[in-house]
């Protein structure tokens, strides 16, 4: 039987590495919010192997899953059912546990990475560039093709990278020019650039910015702000941080797993850059 509405829910953030995951505080700061008192949210350390296990031996309880990396792909064939955006990138951030107990795949990643743009008044550009080729530069590439009919430059290091964005780009349908990294100072002058790379990747980028920079994407949110973010910002760019991602995305989570909306987006921001002040 599912649980009743006044009984007991769960919900939590698998992964491997986690100890680190910001989602806790901004799922928890949701429930506060909402009235939810009945509510936990907790973070757990699984890997590929230990999934399967960990997803079967939930209860009735349990209304929803957090995923990250290295878990975003490996789930999907555990899961009843996934939508068209997970499907359209192959990887499912949300699971969802419904009330006759099937399992629902979500991505909250690449509405989330659109909602943060448009907070920051970026509803369409003409053209873009992505830095970096990985799992979120897809998500990327995903969401720039609801907002940027024209040409998405994505600069890459390596050829594997390269072909991994072509198939994307087919895929998503969406028009992409691969360039090599050792070109990256040119993303710089695009309406909007998304910088998808890990922490110090694009320090070097940052006497490269422009005197007058359009927007910047940058996904990290630890350590903040990155070289580039933060010249940016100097020579008065538009900065959307990894911050405004992990808040977005975790606002559609908890909309779908406590039928509750809407989240309160404030509320979880605040939490966040509160928990992040303390690291």
């Amino acid at each position: 039987m599912p649980a009743r509405a006044t009984d007991a829910r769960r919900a939590g953030v698998l992964g491997s590495p986690i100890a680190h995951s910001l989602s806790p505080v901004l799922h928890r700061a949701a429930y506060a919010e909402l009235g939810l008192g009945h509510w936990s949210y907790d973070r757990f350390e699984i890997d590929e192997a230990k999934l399967p296990g960990f997803i079967e031996k939930l209860g009735p309880e349990w209304a929803g899953l957090s995923l990250t990396m290295p878990l975003k792909r490996a789930v999907i064939p555990l899961l009843d059912e996934i939508s068209e955006t997970a499907a359209s990138v192959e990887a499912v951030n949300t699971v969802v546990f419904t009330e006759d107990g099937r399992r629902v795949g979500d991505n909250t990643d690449i509405p989330g990475i659109v909602a943060a743009l448009r907070e920051h008044g970026i509803e369409q550009v003409d053209s873009a560039a992505v830095l970096g080729a990985g799992a979120t530069a897809s998500s990327a590439l995903a969401a720039l093709s609801r907002i940027c009919p024209g040409e998405i430059a994505v600069y890459v290091r390596s050829e594997a990278r390269a072909a991994e964005m072509r198939q994307w780009s087919e895929r998503l349908d969406v028009a992409v020019r691969i360039a090599d990294w050792s070109d990256a100072e040119q993303a710089l002058r695009a309406p909007l650039v998304i910088s998808t790379t890990p922490a110090g990747a694009t320090d070097a980028l940052a006497r490269s910015v422009p005197e007058r920079p359009a927007a910047l994407f940058d996904v990290l949110y630890e350590p903040w702000p990155t070289d580039l973010a933060a010249r940016w910002s100097a020579y008065g760019g538009a900065v959307i941080s990894g911050l405004d991602l992990l808040v977005h995305q975790a606002v559609l989570q908890v909309e779908q797993m406590t039928g509750r909306a809407p989240a309160p987006l404030d509320a979880m921001r605040k939490a966040g850059e509160r928990a992040l002040a303390h690291r």
